[in-house]
This record gives structure tokens, C-alpha cells and sequence, in this order.
């Protein structure tokens, strides 16, 4: 292991973006890599996580993105201790209106010309099939039998592992608190525990990713919102048997749960953006009327666990991957990475470009062009279509999150 004095590379933030791009610059490779956490390995949002991790994206960097992290969790237990536990389940993006309907097929068509396997299924298919929902509640749907999950401790448990076996110095309890810089490019890190001197950092954080970038002097539009998730009792169906399901309308999912229930997720469109870990017992309850409409199997299910968590998002919902750019201009050997709120669905491929612009400065398989933080204007607006295929996560809160 490298001196705390010094490091080839340093990484800031021990959750899924930057703990698997900390092992894949440790991998297979001689650089002596430090891992900064300020807490412990995945405490934060990458042990909250439901797990969606879904390629049926709505633009050519999401599906991408998508597809690569469904190859690492498949290969991820031939190439480290443990494998992510990924669950190829099916996903289906079930539509309501006949503009859902002509959007949908639109998406299909870009997904299958970028290699992704997905068909459609009317409202008759779905009738016919053991989807769970209520016949005749939809207008059809987009299904993709690659789509799975994963359940969020299991990652960390693999990542933590992986970074153990491939030798990163992983110093937990220990914050990032500035970047030295000289002539325009990254010298080192100041942390809690003292200064490491450096030519390459990597910054991820989360929903902490904008206080991470004002501590190394810059401003980055990424904030934080609380999203909830429930575990009900065992249904009166197989579970297991079922598809995922995205109700993109209403940012309510689910996939199987633990003990023969179902997890499901929603977010409040509707919420000040923030950080907040408490249960919204009124929200929950608005929202579980529209899953009963939807999915009979659950009516009157009581739950197992409830939780929140603080999780991160850009302005247009998608991922941030570049240098950091102060007002004086990007800072070489820098690079910044976000998975902008889908940290288990991009998170093992936002790592890989992190890594390969950190070694190599560049990146094949991904069009970067416009995922720098220069698409970003000074008051955090995104010159880029949003993502449409996400959660109601809110659209622009640049000033209230880094004010």
C-alpha cells in the first residue's frame, strides 16, 4: 500500500461510483490508488438503494451506460471475490396514453439499433401473461427481459471485497476537504487526517458531490432528494414469477423482495429537493393507492421495512464525466463522476470511463462531448434534453442545493 503521504491516484466517496472505479484503477495495474470515504464503505445511498438496474433508457448515453453495468454485475464474480448477486428479472414500462404509447416505440426502435434486446407487448399480450397487473390497466408496454436488480448490501459487500483484493488503500472515516492545485493542474488532496500529495483525483460524493466540488473550489449542479422504499409481506402470488415494473407517470417501480414480498419505490415529484431521511407516511399512502390500482396482489398487504434515503441527481438527469472546471478552467488530472441518481443502474459503467479518463485521458465506447460540467450554465442549467426515462426527481435546484 502507498504512504498516506502520497498516491497515483486519489479517490473521493466510497459509494458505488467511486468504490468500483477505485478497483478498476487498482486492477490488473501497478498505481497506487487511495480510497477517501468520510464515513464508512457504502453507508451512504449505495446501502439504501432498491437495486433497478435497467438498460430501457430514453437516450443513447443511458443505454449504453445501462448495458455495460448489466455485463459487470453478470462477469462480476469471475473477476473479483464476489459476485454482485445481479437477477435478470424483465422490466416492463407499461404506458397509458396513446403519446406514451408512440414515445415508447420510438425509444424501442433507438434501443434495439444500439444492440439492446426489448419488444413490445400490448395490452392483450399483457393480459395473457403472469405480469400481475390488473387486466386492462394498461395501454401496453416495453419489456425487457435483460432488465434485473441487485440488493444494494450485497454490492457493497462486493466492492469492499474487490477493493481488498486488489490492493486500495481504503482510508474510511477520513474526509476530502480541498485540492491543491498548481499552474492549472491537481498537486494533491488536503483531508482530515492531512494532506496527500497526487496527480490524478477522482471526485464522486453522491448527493454530497456539489459539497465536494465547493470544497475543491468549484460548483457542481448535483443535489440530493429524499426517495422512499417499502418491503410488503408475502404476496398470494409468486413473487419471483413476476417482472419489474416502472410506472414512469408516477415514479412508483418494483421488483421481488425479500420473504415472498415486493419492494417498490416511489419519489414525491412535488418535494423541495434536500437532504432527507425520513419516512413520508402521507406520501406513501397517495402513493400505494396507485400500485393497488395497478397491482391487485398487493391490496391490503401490510409491510415488512420502510425506509428513506438522500439520493443524488443532476438537472437533466444524467451523468456528470469530466475534469472539474473551476472559473479559471478545467484542472488537469481531475475527473468528476456522477451517475445522477442511478448509481446500481450506471454506477459499475460510470466507473469504467472515470478510470479509463483518469489513465488515458479518454474514453471509446461513450460519447463524452456533452457530458462535461461545461453543458452546465452558471446557474446550473443543462443546455441537454433531460433523460425522460427517470424518476420525478426535480428539474432544477442548483441554487437551493449549493446556496
Amino acid at each position: 500500500m502507498t504512504s498516506f503521504r502520497s498516491a497515483d491516484v486519489v479517490v473521493v466517496g466510497g459509494g458505488t461510483v467511486g468504490a468500483w472505479t477505485a478497483v478498476l484503477l487498482a486492477e490488473n495495474s501497478t498505481l497506487d490508488v487511495v480510497l477517501l470515504d468520510a464515513a464508512t464503505l457504502g453507508e451512504g445511498a449505495s446501502s439504501r438503494a432498491a437495486g433497478m438496474v435497467r438498460a430501457q433508457g430514453g437516450t443513447e448515453t443511458a443505454i449504453r451506460l445501462g448495458m455495460r453495468t448489466q455485463d459487470f454485475y453478470a462477469g462480476s464474480g469471475d473477476r473479483f471475490p464476489l459476485d454482485c448477486g445481479f437477477v435478470r428479472q424483465g422490466y416492463l414500462m407499461p404506458c397509458f396514453t396513446d403519446a406514451e404509447v408512440a414515445e415508447a416505440h420510438d425509444r424501442i426502435a433507438l434501443q434495439r439499433s444500439l444492440g439492446l434486446e426489448v419488444q413490445w407487448l400490448s395490452s392483450d399480450d399483457l393480459d395473457v401473461r403472469a405480469t400481475g397487473l390488473a387486466p386492462g390497466s394498461t395501454l401496453g408496454a416495453s419489456f425487457a427481459p435483460g432488465d434485473g436488480y441487485i440488493d444494494a448490501p450485497r454490492n457493497v459487500l462486493a466492492y469492499t471485497a474487490a477493493l481488498t483484493a486488489v490492493g486500495v488503500d481504503v482510508r474510511e472515516r477520513c474526509a476530502f476537504t480541498g485540492l491543491r492545485t498548481s499552474g492549472g493542474r491537481v498537486v494533491g488532496v488536503d483531508t482530515s487526517e492531512g494532506p496527500i500529495d497526487t496527480g490524478r483525483v477522482v471526485l464522486t460524493g453522491g448527493p454530497q458531490l456539489a459539497e465536494v466540488g465547493a470544497r475543491a473550489g468549484a460548483r457542481i449542479p448535483a443535489g440530493g432528494t429524499r426517495h422512499q422504499v417499502v418491503v410488503t409481506a408475502r404476496l398470494p402470488v409468486d413473487v419471483h414469477a413476476l417482472p419489474m415494473v416502472f410506472d414512469v407517470t408516477s415514479g412508483i417501480y418494483w421488483r421481488p423482495g425479500e420473504a415472498g414480498g415486493l419492494l417498490w419505490g416511489m419519489s414525491n415529484p412535488a418535494e423541495k429537493p434536500g437532504v432527507a431521511t425520513d419516512f413520508d407516511h402521507d406520501y406513501y399512502q397517495l402513493a400505494r393507492h396507485r400500485i393497488e390500482s395497478l397491482l391487485p396482489a398487493v391490496r391490503g398487504l401490510g409491510l415488512r421495512r420502510t425506509w428513506a434515503a438522500t439520493i443524488d441527481y443532476t438537472p437533466d438527469h444524467l451523468p456528470i464525466l469530466g475534469p472539474l472546471r473551476t472559473d479559471d478552467g478545467p484542472v488537469e488530472g481531475t475527473v468528476v463522476a456522477s451517475a445522477a441518481g442511478h448509481g446500481m443502474m450506471w454506477g459499475p459503467a460510470v466507473a469504467q470511463v472515470a478510470a479509463e479518463l483518469t489513465t488515458s485521458g479518454e474514453c471509446e465506447w461513450l460519447d463524452l462531448t456533452d457530458l462535461g460540467l461545461d453543458r452546465f450554465d452558471a446557474d446550473g442549467n443543462s443546455r441537454l434534453a433531460p433523460e425522460p426515462i427517470s424518476l420525478p426527481f426535480p428539474e432544477s435546484a442548483y441554487e437551493r442545493i449549493t446556496r
